[in-house]
């Protein structure tokens, strides 16, 4: 059984989108938040369950999809690191998880 850690980035990621989406729909925001919390749960049982991120071949960052949100993390050791949730149609920036990653190391 994997740890979970949130980073605190990533928690903010996660936040600024639900801020974003309960501007119009806040049930929608509620419920997007559940979702993200519940599939990454899942982790914690199976920790390579994720995807590689197609943008990253042979990386050691793998991803979850919670529409419309793509949740990045890095499992070693047991611990898996949740590093950055962005909305899926932006474009992933390497540098950002490198940047959360030497962070939380």
């Amino acid at each position: 059984m994997a740890q979970i850690i949130w980073t605190e980035p990533a928690l903010t990621d996660l936040d600024t989108i639900a801020e974003y989406i309960a501007l119009d729909k806040p049930a929608a925001a509620r419920k997007l938040v559940k979702s993200v919390f519940k599939r990454v749960g899942l982790l914690e049982e199976a920790p390579n369950s994720g995807r590689m991120p197609p943008e990253l071949t042979n990386s050691r960052y793998r991803e979850v999809i919670v529409g419309p949100c793509r949740v990045f993390y890095r499992y070693t050791d047991n611990t898996l690191f949740l590093l950055h949730v962005m909305r899926s149609e932006r474009e992933l920036r390497l540098y950002v998880l490198n940047e959360r990653e030497a962070e939380n190391s």
